[in-house]
């Protein structure tokens, strides 16, 4: 390990960040494993780097390996496809082995996929050193990877690292059935007639929240929306037990668990990384704090005692189409899940949302969401209770800029699939190829969302482009997924951000004192790097007539 160290200190950045990556993207022989004390150590190391090129070729490569791993390994099962006679997908140009490799290191992944697109077309394929990735991009291209089956396009091989985080019996540890029956339990969770109940909800954490704020100051938006997120979503989900007696050892380990989702995690999701170790813990002492809530609310139930209204008791209901009800791992699993995905990507969106909003070139944007909640005020009243689940639906001038935002800003770099059968694809520009079995797919959503073809100058935020007809109808919009797998959160988010934002337009005027912030690639699910300070100050904003 000492020897490699000197090594790699010796070369320039560019290489022997290449030769990190080698690493990374090699996987252990059979008889080794990531626990392998060497091996272990070598990995431990490069995770340590905090290089940024290192991170974005990471990001880039390790959807791709974690699959070829398994295949090599012999757990994923592929169909073959029959005798070919259309061609693969073409292939990106690259220098020889090394495939893509040299221009991720050059340009970053954002412009080197971006580069490959302008010059291939909506369908082709990236060689970096030994694996390969086909992307598809734009609609023409991507109704099978949205809308196949999951026995043809596969989530599973490429979602296991999310295992220890979200814990035994759940999402990915469980077969695709069990897996849809939970779905479903959320689902009906999310329906209207439930949203409709966690309104107010929202709307009195908002309230409240904001009170310990002064007649004017400056804040780190960012820190200051997390926090508020995770309220809101703790009190839809858990009712005043966790909200009012233990939020604040929740707020700190569900930072962890956030904190333990880095990029080596999904090669190596049993790493032991001092963020893994800190991940394992607070998975472990959530589970516990979750466990005694359900256990009280069985006891509360047999005692004739039982009269919550929440998702926690929703998914205590829940019944299996066999009859089974979910038992206690299931429950807290799901309830772990719902929190982490949900809390990073609500806060995560609410805090772009301002950041865009403040800049000064969107001031015409900012004036339309301000006189939208006037007219608002108007209608329902200013007393914060009566920002129901209506008012929350009428609020289309912000519904639009959240919109626009999440297309500038998806929670997520890329989707990715297995195709365990091979399929057949005609691009954009008339061409058809065969993707085959066994190969990575993917739907780059920063590149999708940015199409010139879907969007007219679609670096520029407006929020206006939504105010006709719907495009995500046509997967043209995929910020939240789409098809089959289409987020079943994604009304709860909307009303959670909508909660927020309605509140500061009406009460505060607002001004972005930090500059506008860059994305941070270095985790799993990418937000704005660094602080998101804003001054404010406090203001009684008028009905409209």
């Amino acid at each position: 390990m000492m020897a490699f160290s000197r090594f790699a200190g010796r070369f320039p950045r560019s290489i022997s960040t290449a030769a990190l990556l080698l690493c990374l993207v090699v996987p252990p022989s059979p008889g080794i494993s990531e626990t392998d004390e060497e091996y272990s150590s070598a990995l431990l190391w490069i995770a340590s780097m905090e290089s940024t090129t290192v991170i974005w070729l990471v990001y880039v490569s390790i959807f791709i390996t974690i699959v070829w791993t398994k295949i090599a390994r012999g757990t994923t099962a592929s169909t073959p496809t029959t005798k070919r006679s259309l061609p693969p997908p073409p292939m990106a140009a690259g220098a020889p082995l090394l495939g893509i490799l040299p221009a991720l290191v050059m340009k970053g992944p954002l412009q080197a996929i971006h580069d490959a697109y302008k010059t291939m077309g909506s369908v082709f394929t990236v060689r970096l050193l030994h694996l390969q990735v086909t992307f598809l991009v734009g609609p023409e291209v991507s109704s099978h990877f949205y809308h196949g089956l999951d026995s043809e396009m596969s989530q599973d091989e490429v979602s296991k690292f999310t295992i220890p985080t979200f814990g035994p019996g759940v999402a990915f540890d469980v077969d695709l059935a069990t897996r849809r029956e939970q779905i479903r339990f959320f689902g009906d969770a999310m329906k209207p007639a439930k949203l409709r109940t966690y309104a107010p909800l929202m709307a009195h954490e908002v309230e409240e929240y904001f009170t310990k704020w002064g007649q004017s100051g400056t804040v780190d938006l960012k820190h200051e929306l997390e926090h508020l997120v995770t309220l809101v979503a703790s009190r839809c989900l858990f009712g005043d037990e966790v909200r009012g007696k233990m939020f604040g050892e929740v707020a700190t380990h569900l930072r962890e668990l956030n904190d333990g989702m880095r990029l080596v995690t999904i090669l190596f999701p049993h790493l032991p990384t001092p963020a893994h170790r800190r991940r394992d813990r607070a998975r472990a002492r959530l589970g516990e704090i979750f466990s005694g809530i359900v256990r009280s609310r069985e006891a509360a139930r047999r005692g004739g005692r039982s009269s919550y209204d929440d998702i926690l008791q929703s998914l205590i209901d829940s019944r299996y189409k066999d009859g089974r009800a979910t038992t206690e791992t299931e429950v807290v699993g799901m309830l772990v899940s719902a929190l982490f995905a949900g809390q990073h990507t609500s806060s995560s969106t609410a805090t772009w949302t301002g950041a865009r909003l403040l800049s000064p070139d969107n001031a015409a944007h900012l004036l339309a969401a301000v006189e939208e909640q006037e007219r608002i005020m108007g209608r329902h009243g200013p007393d914060p209770g009566h920002m129901g689940y209506e008012a929350l639906q009428e609020m289309d001038a912000l519904h639009r800029c959240m919109k626009e935002t999440l297309r500038l800003h998806p929670p997520a770099l890329t989707l990715l699939r297995l195709a365990r059968r091979g399929f057949v694809v005609r691009s954009k520009e008339g061409e058809e190829y065969e993707v085959p079995a066994g190969r990575t797919v993917a739907s780059p959503l920063v590149i999708h969302n940015r199409l010139p073809g879907l969007y007219r100058d679609p670096d520029r935020f407006d929020p206006g482009r939504f105010g006709g007809p719907d495009k995500g109808a046509s997967l043209a919009y995929t910020a939240f997924g789409g098809g089959r797998h289409a987020c079943v959160g994604e009304a709860f988010a909307y009303m959670q951000i909508k909660a927020i934002w309605s509140h500061l337009l009406r009460n505060f005027e607002m001004e972005m004192v930090s500059p506008f912030p860059e994305t941070d690639w270095n985790v799993v699910m990418p937000g704005p790097k660094g602080k998101v300070m804003v001054s404010y100050k406090r203001r009684r904003m008028a009905a409209a007539a």
